[in-house]
């Protein structure tokens, strides 16, 4: 069967269409995206702006379209932090409904990391043991640990880029080159956030595996020399905490303009690089990691991959 996955989360709208069915590999056929960055879009009294949801609603229209086009035979739409944090997130989901029939569902941070996690047992498989599963978005930072597909525990934490680049470093997004003080109180923040989910994940036993998703981890992974994307997702990535410690000096000295001009940057996203580099520093150091592979399947393929399981034998 033909599925399309709408994951409408803090930066962009994010449409995937695979071919699979139950126990098969999902191979992608058709990915679009839409950059919307609706977490800038909610207002200091948490409401997401009249400009934000308008926004949204052209993105579902066209991905509609698209999918349509593309012949799915089901669409899944799911939302995560943006559309969660915002005090009228379920008001402007309900009239983008109403107008394009489209039913998302609110993913919880338990909820992405438990896909996410899925997502990576199934890319690695069994023999990876105990896995621990570590993931940037833009409004959150997910964590889970487990032996089996569903995990032992499984965290949420507001340290996304995207928010922490607003919180912290707001020079970023005009170009600019992030304040060293910034940077350390980030840090400070990071680490006190991270301090007792760190404690109930090492408490769930030593992983024989991390695993690292998302965009920003591919990014920093890319930037301390990891393959390129057009290598193909079959090949080895790793980001190692010595390669990032190195990584957070560097883009703390250098304007997100120029970041952005780097291989592997997506200039969109070139302003959010050092406080993700800063988050993803901070996590492995509590979590006492040394060394992430990269994964490249994440929550939408965990939510292919549930949707899947749920068909039985069809």
């Amino acid at each position: 069967m033909r599925l399309g996955v709408l994951d409408v989360g803090s930066n962009t709208v994010h449409l995937l269409v695979v071919d699979a069915h139950r126990g098969a590999h999902p191979t992608p056929m058709h990915d679009d995206r839409w950059l919307l960055r609706l977490a800038e879009q909610i207002g200091e009294d948490g409401v997401l702006s009249k400009a934000g949801e308008k926004a949204l609603l052209k993105a579902v229209l066209e991905a509609c379209e698209q999918a349509e086009q593309q012949g799915c035979d089901e669409l899944l739409a799911m939302v995560t932090s943006a559309i969660r944090d915002a005090s009228n997130g379920q008001e402007v989901l309900d009239r983008v409904t109403e107008s394009t029939g489209v039913e998302f569902q609110v993913l919880t941070g338990e909820d992405e990391a438990r896909l996410t996690f899925l997502a990576v047992r199934r890319w690695f498989g069994w023999s990876a043991g105990r896995l621990l599963v570590l993931d940037i978005g833009g409004g959150s930072l997910e964590l889970a640990s487990g032996v089996d597909e569903d995990p032992d525990v499984a965290l949420s934490l507001p340290l996304g880029a995207g928010r922490m680049t607003r919180r912290f470093l707001p020079e970023a997004h005009v170009g600019g080159r992030p304040d060293l003080a910034a940077l350390g109180k980030l840090d400070s923040y990071a680490t006190e956030l991270l301090t007792p989910g760190a404690k109930k994940l090492r408490g769930a036993g030593r992983p024989d595996i991390v695993a690292a998703t998302s965009k920003t981890f591919r990014t920093l992974a890319r930037l301390t020399g990891a393959a390129p994307y057009s290598a193909g997702l079959q090949v080895p990535r790793e980001l190692t905490a010595d390669g990032l410690d190195q990584l957070v000096g560097f883009v703390s000295r250098i304007e997100s303009a120029a970041l952005a001009e780097l291989r592997g940057v997506s200039p969109d996203r070139a302003h959010q690089v050092p406080a993700g580099a800063v988050v993803a520093a901070a996590t492995m150091r509590a979590l006492d990691v040394r060394c992430v592979r990269i994964c490249p399947w994440a929550l939408r393929e965990g939510v292919i991959l549930r949707r899947l399981d749920s068909l039985g034998g069809v």
